[in-house]
């Protein structure tokens, strides 16, 4: 999606944002994230559970970020989320089901 009126960063300097022709978006479940000295991994998926004692994850994405970018991120991820549980309530984590449990 290309921002008909680009936003101005923090220093007044136009932003302007475009999508490269590989631009995909997706629905993901899933995240694992992986973590070296020098970056973040984050492997972005789907899981589903077709029986109660097998869960199924499959990747579509992987996205490497530099330390600084994963803080940045974290930062953003926990403002929005505040302003959305502020809108729309507290967020519970649902625990992974397990062996035995029911099939959603």
């Amino acid at each position: 999606m290309n921002q008909p009126h680009a936003p101005k960063g923090p220093d007044q300097t136009t932003v302007n944002i475009t999508n490269t022709p590989d631009y995909r978006e997706g629905y993901a479940n899933s995240v694992q994230v992986r973590m070296s000295v020098w970056d973040f991994f984050l492997v972005f998926g789907t899981m589903s559970q077709e029986k109660p004692d097998e869960l199924n994850m499959r990747n579509f994405q992987g996205i490497y970020l530099s330390p600084q970018q994963a803080k940045a991120l974290w930062n953003v991820l926990g403002h929005n989320l505040a302003q959305y549980e502020q809108a729309f309530g507290t967020l519970t984590l649902e625990q992974v089901p397990q062996p035995g449990g029911p099939v959603h």
